[in-house]
């Protein structure tokens, strides 16, 4: 990194390059799309010798991915299927032997998800679990013996359905609700299947409205399962969150981590002590710490980092943890002992993360680690998307084992770059930019700014779909990282309590006003896009500053009083400004900070996009915005899909997003 201009006080730094392309090399291009291989949830062998990962590829035809489970050689990489054919695949997990295999899929009999085992050298599946709600996660016991399982109770208003009353109490549970919401409970069966037996009641849940559900964790000794325990089974609860843990041959319960917000607890695999994911200091502004308990003693492992940690496992020796979180414009992994100072891993220039671009992606690393010290993790670089690594130890340099997504190595990309500059409040903050496909040192450019959601997460240097789409059409791509990400450290994520708006866009600005002093922007042709919060932003940034001449706002929170009262996360999205929008406290403050107070300020030219059934940012906000830019002469384009996910996710509708998104840009910036 070279050193900061004395005025400009930014940096830029070149990340790698792809291999000398042919002339006849071409750019990556929309239908690429369709031949991009996912890969996640690597499951390394307790042996350390094979790794069981997911592997995904969109079917344009059917607008499904077809999904397989493979198994990947650790020498050489070789891999075959070992699972496939099966609807609603998921979730491989190893027996402790390593002899066989489960992984969840919809059982034809059932039309649930169930827990099915296979051999690890292939043959029958077999089905170990006949919930009649379907299972949500599961866990093998320490000795291969028994599976525990997370399953929803019945509808608690059963009896009345049956007479077709469907009436329901709304509490605070998100408006697309229709129905009155069961608990999730944990169960407990054979591994070679048979009746399974309840071993948690009541109202208290392991899962929420939101979907998901905590993952039961088998103490070493085998005679309890800890689990993530809400209030109630809606996500507004979220933040009252306690780790209990149930006595497997007595069915009692008791709490083993009372701090509220705790959650995804583990054992360490020898010593009797466990860890656990919590907001550092119980503030959930602040980056998530891992604490860790030792006999008896809680403390904070990763304190030292200062910085949120999106995830973590136990290294064999019961004394070390590898922790991965996002760290600039990288996403890295350290090896952290329970007392003392983290070591970074060297990972050369792959990021621990999917790299599949979605522009609501998070940091968090898909790992996991084997008996003898071996990880395999998903990663990718600036040039390829997603592939299987592992490091033959922590201190190694990861080695990729997989080439699902050869194909991107012969296309000419556009070249992505690290940014730094000095933003306000004294923080050193930093983004991405792609140049052009073909970029011409001389040459001005327009400009896309595409603005990461969250607001806890970050852009990173992984090869990104739709900015390497930008850069195909001729664009600029900036992806600036703004107070509230999880890159710099808590003091930078906690910048963002109570100041939502004006801050993160004063910090896009100076990362934009960077950008400038490089001299290739065309700064009459500068746009401003983004998804969630990247939508919200892409609102406020356009009703404060008249320098878009278009704006792409993908589910944009627009009023945050609206949002608190319908979305699903409610009281446990507060935090952000640490009171209710309808306390006196509260009032001005969320409407101060809401871009919906401001929409008459708007000029840009803007295309909304969103999901109809949205729990997380309900459509309602794209809709009061397109109703006060149509209101107000500015032209605006409003498309919804007819899904209940946040962002599309089936081939044929994220294409139709990107391809809106794209021309959208063309037709107003040109390029």
């Amino acid at each position: 990194m070279s050193k900061p201009a004395r005025l400009a006080f930014f940096c830029i730094a070149y990340l790698p390059l792809c291999p000398m392309e042919s002339a006849e090399a071409r750019s990556f291009q929309l239908d690429d799309l369709q031949k991009i291989v996912s890969l996640s949830d690597p499951q390394i062998s307790p042996d350390g010798k094979q790794v069981a990962v997911m592997v995904s590829t969109p079917d344009w035809k059917s607008d499904q991915a077809r999904k397989e489970i493979d198994l990947v050689s650790v020498a050489d990489g070789s891999r075959r299927a070992l699972v496939e054919m099966r609807e609603s695949l998921s979730s491989p997990r190893w027996s402790p032997d390593g002899t066989r295999l489960a992984f969840l899929a919809k059982d034809p009999r059932s039309k649930k998800a169930q827990v099915f085992v296979i051999p690890a050298s292939g043959g029958l599946a077999r089905r170990m679990t006949g919930s009649r709600q379907g299972v949500d996660d599961y866990a093998w016991s320490p000795d291969g013996n028994s599976i525990a399982f997370i399953a929803q109770d019945p509808p608690p208003n059963a009896d009345a359905l049956k007479a077709h009353n469907k009436v329901f109490r709304v509490t605070h549970g998100h408006f697309l609700l229709d129905g009155e919401v069961a608990p999730w409970q944990l169960w407990v069966v054979s591994a070679s299947g048979g009746q399974a037996r309840q071993l948690t009641h009541g109202t208290a849940s392991l899962g929420t409205d939101h979907g998901g559900s905590t993952t039961p964790v088998w103490s070493g000794d085998g005679k309890s399962i800890a689990f993530t325990e809400f209030p109630d089974v809606h996500w507004a609860s979220s933040i009252q969150t306690v780790i209990a843990e149930v006595d497997i041959a007595s069915g009692n319960r008791r709490v083993l981590v009372c701090a509220q917000g705790a959650a995804d607890v583990a054992f360490a695999p020898v010593g009797g002590a466990y860890a656990f994911s919590r907001s550092r200091g119980g503030d959930p502004n602040n980056g998530d710490a891992v604490y860790a308990v030792v006999d008896g003693a809680t403390h904070d492992a990763t304190a030292a980092l200062a910085r949120h940690v999106g995830s973590y496992l136990w290294m064999p020796d019961g004394r070390t943890l590898v922790i991965a979180g996002a760290l600039g414009t990288h996403t890295a992994m350290w090896k952290q002992p329970l007392s003392g100072t983290a070591t970074l891993l060297d990972l050369g220039d792959v990021e621990a993360n999917n790299g599949l671009g979605v522009t609501t992606s998070s940091n968090t690393t898909s790992m996991s680690v084997s008996g003898t010290g071996s990880i395999a993790f998903i990663g990718a670089t600036a040039n390829h998307p997603g592939e299987l690594y592992v490091l033959d130890a922590a201190d190694a340099k990861p080695r990729r084992l997989t080439d699902v997504n050869a194909f991107i190595d012969t296309l000419d990309l556009g070249r992505t770059a690290s940014v730094e500059w000095e933003g306000p409040g004294g923080f050193r903050e930093d983004g991405i930019l792609v140049y052009p496909v073909g970029y011409e040192q001389g040459r001005k450019y327009p400009l896309v700014l595409l603005i990461h959601g969250g607001p806890m997460i970050a852009s990173n240097a992984a090869f990104q779909q739709l900015a390497q789409l930008l850069a195909a059409s001729g664009f600029l791509v900036f992806q600036p990282n703004y107070r509230g990400s999880t890159n710099r450290g808590d003091a930078f994520q906690h910048a963002i309590y109570r100041d939502t708006g004006d801050g993160p866009g004063k910090d896009v600005m100076a990362g934009l006003a960077a950008v400038k002093k490089l001299g290739i922007v065309d700064e009459g042709r500068i746009g401003v896009s983004g998804w969630s919060y990247g939508g919200f932003m892409t609102a406020w940034l356009t009703s404060h500053y008249d320098v878009w001449k278009a704006a792409v706002a993908g589910a944009p929170l627009t009023d945050w009083r609206m949002d608190y009262s319908i979305s699903y996360y409610q009281e446990a999205g507060a935090h952000f400004l640490g009171a209710s929008p309808w306390t006196s406290e509260g009032w001005d403050m969320w409407r101060d900070q809401s871009p919906i107070t401001y929409v008459r300020n708007v000029k840009a030219p803007t295309l909304l996009l969103g999901n109809v059934m949205d729990s997380n940012v309900p459509l309602v906000n794209a809709e009061e915005w397109y109703h006060g830019l149509r209101d107000n002469g500015v032209p605006v384009e409003f498309y919804a899909y007819p899904d209940s996910a946040h962002l599309p996710h089936d081939i044929v509708q994220i294409s139709d997003v990107y391809r809106r998104w794209v021309g959208w840009m063309e037709k107003h910036l040109g390029s």
